[in-house]
């Protein structure tokens, strides 16, 4: 997770880019990673948090899409993108499928390390946690630019002409 980039001066902080709230996506990867020692309803909570907000972020995009003047029709249209881009992208790149990346590489190591190593189970457990963990960072950038591409090739083809949504 890298940090926030430092806004220049004059420059409007988008809260939920910029902040720490930003981090609030990552709660279901977090969750995920430590699925193996928690019940199920922590997880679950932890999509509740991550879903809230990619929610805010494009109630957010939308309501800064309808303050740019232009005529009633545009607007509409301009506000409708942003939410519906922002949505989509966050939805994907925050929350569906860093959490199935996150699930499946804590899943494939707590199995290779049950059937590799005669270590107790909670160690086996806090290492696959552990493991989870670490992976965040280094998932995010390629799941973003992945996300990119996939939008760029398809949803973002079906808008009206008026320059790419910055959603992500």
């Amino acid at each position: 997770m890298s940090e926030p980039e430092p806004q220049p001066r004059g420059v409007e902080h988008d809260l939920y880019r910029d902040t720490w709230v930003r981090y609030l996506g990552y709660a279901n990867e977090v969750g995920e990673a430590f699925r193996s020692m928690v019940p199920a309803a922590v997880v679950w909570l932890s999509y509740g948090v991550s879903s809230s907000y990619v929610l805010a972020d494009a109630i957010d995009k939308g309501k800064k899409a309808g303050k740019v003047p232009s005529h009633e029709a545009g607007r509409s249209t301009r506000v409708t993108v942003a939410v519906v881009d922002t949505f989509v992208w966050q939805a994907l790149a925050s929350v569906a499928i860093p959490g199935f990346t996150i699930n499946r590489l804590c899943a494939a190591s707590l199995y290779v390390l049950g059937t590799a190593t005669r270590w107790p189970l909670s160690v086996r457990k806090w290492t696959t946690t552990t493991l989870g963990l670490l992976a965040i960072p280094f998932i995010v950038h390629p799941i973003d630019r992945s996300v990119d591409f996939l939008l760029d090739s398809s949803l973002r083809k079906l808008y009206p002409s008026m320059g790419k949504p910055s959603s992500s």
